[in-house]
């Protein structure tokens, strides 16, 4: 009687029969990523010992699932949220965020803007992002409408981002206010500016409104006195320190199998997070992004490292496609920046903001990028940091 009046009460406040199966407030979706990869292309999946061994689609997690309601909303089965399933029109930030309360999509009142990590729980890395044909959303299209930019009108394919209501503390570029966002075209997340730089206009991007599971991106964090540190509500358990050193992707896996080897504190079933269980540890209203609780290790210039993760990113030419995998800033997220464009001299700068995901080449030499890569010049490292995780046994 018990567990139906629970479920019952759960049903009314919009929470998915799986996210109260799990008893979880905040379950962390998986990336739906299926394959392994080697530092460059697709490969079978290594057993322990070998390498590459503990990547993400070796620890899938909650597998993404969706119901289409019929009423131009779609529900996520695993977090518990319901979302406008249209893509809608570009707005200004001030417009996406007060748009929220007139939304009545499926008859309902109480649409909110979503915070960063509610919006990157939709996010899919089965996505891939080239130069030329045979991308591929970073979003689930069979259930949300999506559009690549126009480029039509001047547009880049990658020109289609998502607002978030999560500002960040802190500015961008040239002291830019600045709201994180997600980019569904390009599987990564950034801070974008309220105003357009070029142009001191309202910078223009999407919003797809929430409701439900008003717990959901919200840390219980419970500090076990043994170098491990508890996430209650997603059921992970943590190291509190790092790796303390910098690591190719390929020796970041192979890492924290030795700690398996030594039955770190006390568990041989640590994991490389992926890319969505590392996220929700971020603290958006901290700089360096992560609670207190968490021991961070600073780099010699004051900076803070970037952190792998277990998940590859399909953004490449042929050959190469899988050749990055995703990394989590929790400090502030650089790049080489030429003021005037084009052809002043090169500043680094924060240009995405701490709590951003990005992605580095899995190994190589970073001499190879004196001025970063992409349009905003990302600070190129490859030999990253790492924190392990595990699940909470039930």
């Amino acid at each position: 009687m018990k567990t139906f009046i629970f479920l019952a009460m759960g049903l009314a406040a919009g929470l998915s029969i799986t996210s109260i199966a799990t008893g979880l407030s905040y379950p962390i979706v998986g990336t739906g990523q299926a394959e392994c990869y080697d530092n460059f292309s697709a490969i079978a999946a290594p057993q322990p010992g070998q390498a590459f061994y503990g990547q993400g689609a070796q620890h899938p997690g909650n597998t993404p699932s969706y119901r289409d309601n019929g009423d131009g909303t779609v529900t996520d089965l695993v977090t518990g949220l319901t979302w406008v399933k249209a893509r809608g029109e570009k707005a200004s930030w001030a417009d996406a965020t007060a748009g929220a309360k007139t939304c009545r999509v499926g008859g309902h009142d109480d649409w909110r803007p979503p915070t960063i990590k509610e919006l990157y729980s939709l996010i899919q890395f089965t996505g891939e992002c080239h130069a030329t044909v045979g991308s591929k959303p970073f979003i689930n299209t069979n259930y949300f409408d999506f559009a690549y930019g126009n480029t039509a009108r001047g547009e880049r394919s990658i020109d289609c981002q998502d607002w978030s209501s999560t500002v960040y503390i802190s500015t961008t570029m040239n002291g830019n206010a600045t709201v994180f966002g997600v980019n569904f075209a390009d599987g990564r997340i950034k801070g974008y500016p309220k105003i357009d730089p070029p142009t001191r206009r309202p910078h223009m991007l999407y919003v797809r409104y929430v409701r439900g599971n008003a717990a959901y991106g919200k840390n219980d964090f419970h500090d076990n006195g043994d170098g491990a540190i508890a996430d209650r509500a997603a059921g992970l358990m943590w190291s509190k320190t790092d790796s303390g050193r910098g690591m190719n992707w390929q020796q970041a896996l192979a890492w924290v199998q030795l700690l398996n080897a030594t039955n770190y504190l006390g568990y041989n079933d640590w994991r490389l997070p992926g890319a969505k269980e590392l996220q929700s540890i971020l603290d958006y209203s901290r700089i360096p992004a992560i609670s207190p609780v968490f021991q961070i290790s600073q780099l010699s210039d004051g900076e803070y490292p970037f952190f792998w993760t277990s998940t590859t990113h399909l953004d490449g030419p042929p050959g190469r496609t899988a050749s990055a995998a995703v990394y989590v800033c929790f400090g502030r997220a650089l790049g080489w920046m030429q003021f005037p464009p084009g052809w002043g001299e090169y500043q680094l700068m924060d240009v995405h903001g701490a709590g951003a995901q990005r992605s580095d080449p899995k190994t190589g030499d970073t001499k190879m990028f004196p001025h970063g890569r992409g349009p905003q010049g990302d600070v190129i490292r490859i030999y990253n940091y790492a924190r392990c995780v595990r699940d909470i046994a039930r």
